[in-house]
């Protein structure tokens, strides 16, 4: 009696295919540990922006992270940003949608952005130190991840 796989019942791409994908995801987002190492060795082409209210902010945030709501974030507001960064974009983790709505709003601005994989949640999961108050403070070590 032979069994039908379920994985396989949708056969997996061919591997150029599965190459192009994968890329293409990452180009849209960055994970804490990548990211933590980059703050840590102060790679100066990316900003890290907080999404979420200047409360939640304050109550922690990624060291290093300036404070901009996705709710305040247009034409007026960014035309001090610089457009020769990347901004990587977080909000509280999965359940929360303020980071792709602020990433949505800068790229539709002329920004290049990337969203974290599972915001600050993801970021406190793995062992990441948090800033708190409205300085955006600065990472001293990256946590080791077991990716």
């Amino acid at each position: 009696m032979s069994t039908q796989s379920l994985v396989l019942q949708f056969p997996a791409p061919e591997p150029e295919q599965s190459a192009a994908f994968m890329q293409a995801k990452l180009a849209y987002h960055t994970d804490a540990a990548d990211l933590a190492e980059d703050l840590v060795n102060g790679v100066e082409a990316i900003v890290v922006i907080d999404t979420r209210s200047p409360a939640l902010y304050a109550a922690g945030h990624i060291p290093g992270a300036v404070s901009f709501p996705h709710r305040t974030m247009d034409e007026q507001t960014t035309a001090s940003l610089d457009r020769s960064k990347t901004y990587v974009v977080y909000c509280d983790g999965i359940g929360c949608n303020g980071s792709t709505k602020g990433a949505w709003k800068l790229a539709r601005l002329g920004f290049r952005v990337k969203e974290l994989l599972g915001g600050l949640d993801f970021w406190k999961r793995d062992g990441h130190p948090l800033a708190t108050g409205m300085e955006p403070g600065r990472t001293e070590e990256a946590a080791q991840c077991g990716c």
